[in-house]
């Protein structure tokens, strides 16, 4: 009797002192790889980040300043040779984008990471008015040199005017 017993109760106490599982964590439950970074400080939250500074990668140049309460943005780019493009114009910030309105009929939004603006690829066609020959706005890209309010506002086009100036 004693050994009927004493079976279950060894069973129970093997089976208490087997591991448990780790509780599954499920792949919603973790950020994503930037979202990681960013909560870490790896990263800067492009959100947090102010649009205002100096732009340029090549030919492609960008400056934003502030102005009347939103901000003034100024491109150029520059293919030498009498072909090149220069507008200015408002820009307000939506999350990612930048919403980017050179004249009356040439807006768009820009993709903003904090640090990098990309045109789109195509623009409306009254964006080429700004443009001579054969230059365009179209995929302008340029990274943050500087978010200097003075360096963006003294860019100049190749005209030797400053897009950005008298903000």
């Amino acid at each position: 009797m004693i050994a009927r017993l004493i079976v279950p109760v060894v069973l129970i106490a093997a089976l208490a002192s087997c591991p448990r599982q780790a509780p599954l964590i499920r792949a919603t439950d973790a950020p994503d790889l930037e979202t990681a970074a960013i909560l870490r400080g790896l990263v800067r939250d492009p959100a947090d980040r102010d649009i205002v500074g100096l732009y340029a990668r090549d030919t492609d140049r960008v400056c934003i300043v502030r102005r009347d309460g939103g901000y003034r943005i100024g491109a150029t780019v520059d293919y030498g040779e009498g072909q090149g493009c220069s507008a200015a114009g408002d820009a307000s910030r939506l999350g990612d984008a930048l919403r980017v309105r050179l004249g009356n009929d040439c807006h768009f939004d820009a993709a903003f990471d904090g640090d990098r603006i990309t045109f789109p690829a195509v623009l409306p066609e009254a964006c080429a008015t700004a443009c001579v020959r054969s230059g365009t706005l179209a995929a302008l890209d340029a990274e943050r040199l500087s978010e200097s309010v003075a360096e963006a506002a003294t860019m100049r086009n190749a005209d030797g005017r400053a897009p950005c100036a008298g903000s």
